[in-house]
């Protein structure tokens, strides 16, 4: 017999994730987020079909009205021998100048940034799903610790106070 995994009920059945940056809900204060396409040569999508690639440490640029994706590590396609890519190189987003302009220039702010939250396949396109974040301090990251653990401690009471 064949397990079957349990899908989330809001999962979109077109949409297949590649990775998740879990450090940057970790690390920031989630403020907005927005889709974005991604501009790949052919060895980038072939490895992201497999699934190697970093965005821990990756963040976006707005440079002369266009933003671009900094520090993807999207190691090189093994079977692409001379036309493989740069794994560390800058890749273009995808945004409308509207877009542009309400969400990204936001991040000239001081304090925020744009970090990629989620790299996924949608209909067969690549998708990075940008968050606009502001980085937490020590005690937000504690406090956020804290309130978990004491949900998890509540949880558990619950449960043995119903058996």
């Amino acid at each position: 017999m064949s397990k079957k995994k349990k899908k989330d009920s809001n999962a979109d059945p077109n949409e297949r994730v590649i990775t998740e940056n879990r450090k940057a809900r970790h690390d920031y204060h989630i403020l907005d987020m927005m889709e974005c396409g991604i501009v790949l040569v052919g060895s980038e999508v072939k490895t992201l079909r497999v699934g190697a690639v970093q965005l821990s440490e990756a963040y976006a640029r707005v440079r002369n009205g266009e933003v671009w994706l900094v520090g993807c590590d999207i190691p090189e396609y093994t079977e692409a021998n001379r036309f493989n890519h740069k794994p560390k190189r800058d890749r273009k987003l995808l945004l409308h100048n509207r877009e542009i302009k309400r969400f990204a220039m936001r991040a000239m702010e001081k304090g925020l940034t744009l970090v990629p939250l989620k790299m996924y396949f949608k209909s067969g396109k690549a998708k990075v799903l940008l968050g606009l974040c502001k980085g937490k301090q020590d005690f937000d990251k504690r406090a956020v610790q804290k309130k978990a653990e004491a949900d998890r401690n509540l949880r558990m009471a619950m449960m043995k106070h119903v058996r």
